[in-house]
């Protein structure tokens, strides 16, 4: 079997995410056949570098041994097991060690299967903790434009991205949208701390008219990822976490994409040193291996839903693989390589390599931009540089960037007009200045009328 008979056998039954499938007429998908660090390997021998961690769950690299060895252990004991009345070793060890990273006073675990279910269960909670706390009149939610928080319907209401949303709109709750602290709109001159605090003014105004009906806001700290990699400063988060205290709202932290050392930090509220009521985790929670998410919160709003069961106040919420043993084996391994590798410092030497290694497009006439956070690096190409007139999205030229660089052995996945960098902790500096270079190359054909 090579890439074409594996091509067209999907073609005849499946249905890809995030995809028109008519474009597979011209560009058909393209079966892998192995993986190895960061490399992708096809039916026909053709290698690619997976330079955005596979939709940026990947972090320690294909069929890492370590992690591939702790599953098949835990594939001798237990594979899955009903987590309502029962419990296992991998789920509880998971639980103390995720409750040790994150910031203090996130001591609740509640497992999930991805980031849209577990934007949803934080949702939920906040919701019904306000219920349960008397305040029926805190409905509403908070959100920032140009957000993503996932797919499902109250995620997708939550989030901004009309490309995603707009089909949906008759189907989903109604937030309230403030302008996101974007820094890619800052004042010449201006600094992101200066433009996010700037920018938070208008999130201080609609706490105080809307603070009582307002469950909480939710956000994705530092880094707007699917909303094309847009970039914001600490500050802003440092703000938002007071205000929200002041008016009695709850804070949701969305580190789905960004936790787990992306922005630099093991989670990007780090940054700003401040504790979310909510936090939602998955993404790189397994290193890529198996579906997994949590939510973490604190002992206060456990304890709002813990009373007798005629009370009507438990959490009822469930899935069937909720906390699945396989999957959390998977975590626990993906967190000893945090450990022993030191990645976090590793990680801040790939970081600036990946900036040295795209510096010379800052001249590109067709880069308007080139931003960073951490091990995320995005590439911002508009029409004319002068004024920053975007390129109409009908012309697609990420496609263009996507098409190339995949004849010269690169996975990237830009976001509109947007190439971004989001590799495997275990890629090397040759192997980042090969995707940039490539990058480069697919930059010039792509921006080429």
């Amino acid at each position: 079997m090579n890439n074409h008979d594996w091509s067209r056998r999907d073609l005849a039954v499946l249905w890809h995410p995030c995809t028109q499938m008519k474009d597979h007429e011209t560009l058909p998908p393209i079966p892998i056949k192995r993986g190895q660090g960061v490399w992708l390997e096809d039916f026909d021998g053709n290698r690619y570098l997976d330079a955005i961690s596979s939709w940026w769950v990947n972090l320690f690299g294909h069929g890492h041994p370590y992690i591939n060895a702790a599953l098949k252990d835990q594939l001798e004991s237990l594979e899955h097991v009903i987590l309502a009345g029962f419990t296992h070793e991998p789920a509880v060890r998971l639980a103390e060690r995720l409750t040790r990273l994150a910031p203090n006073g996130l001591s609740r675990c509640f497992y999930a299967d991805n980031g849209s279910s577990a934007v949803e269960i934080a949702l939920k909670m906040s919701f019904h903790f306000w219920q349960n706390a008397g305040k029926p009149e805190k409905t509403r939610f908070i959100t920032l434009s140009n957000s993503y928080h996932g797919e499902t319907l109250g995620a997708l209401a939550v989030g901004d991205v009309a490309l995603y949303k707009k089909t949906y709109e008759p189907l989903l709750l109604k937030p309230i949208t403030i302008e996101s602290p974007d820094c890619y709109h800052r004042e010449p001159g201006e600094t992101w701390a200066d433009h996010s605090r700037r920018k938070f003014a208008e999130m201080e105004r609609v706490l105080e008219t809307h603070a009582r009906e307002t469950c909480a806001v939710i956000v994705e700290p530092l880094v707007q990822c699917a909303g094309g990699m847009r970039m914001y400063d600490p500050v802003y988060l440092k703000l938002l976490r007071a205000a929200c205290d002041r008016y009695g709202v709850h804070l949701i932290a969305d580190e789905i994409a960004v936790g787990f050392g992306r922005t630099g930090t093991f989670f990007a509220c780090e940054q700003a040193d401040i504790r979310p009521d909510f936090m939602c985790l998955s993404k790189g929670l397994t290193g890529g291996y198996l579906p997994l998410s949590c939510v973490l919160t604190t002992e206060a709003v456990y304890a709002a839903f813990y009373d007798e069961y005629t009370k009507l106040k438990a959490f009822l919420h469930s899935h069937s693989y909720t906390g699945n043993a396989l999957a959390c084996r998977a975590a626990l391994a993906t967190l000893d390589l945090f450990e022993k590798e030191d990645t976090l410092e590793a990680n801040k030497r790939l970081a600036q390599a990946m900036a040295e290694s795209t510096a010379a497009l800052e001249d590109h006439p067709h880069v308007a931009e080139i931003r960073q956070t951490g091990m995320i690096l995005a590439i911002e190409l508009v029409k004319n540089k002068a004024d920053r007139e975007p390129y109409r999205w009908q012309e697609r030229r990420g496609l263009r960037v996507y098409r190339h660089a995949l004849s010269r052995g690169v996975l990237l996945r830009p976001l509109g007009n947007v190439v971004y960098f989001m590799p495997p902790y275990v890629i090397t500096p040759g192997e980042i200045r090969f995707m940039a270079d490539v990058a480069g190359e697919a930059i010039d054909i792509a921006t080429k009328d």
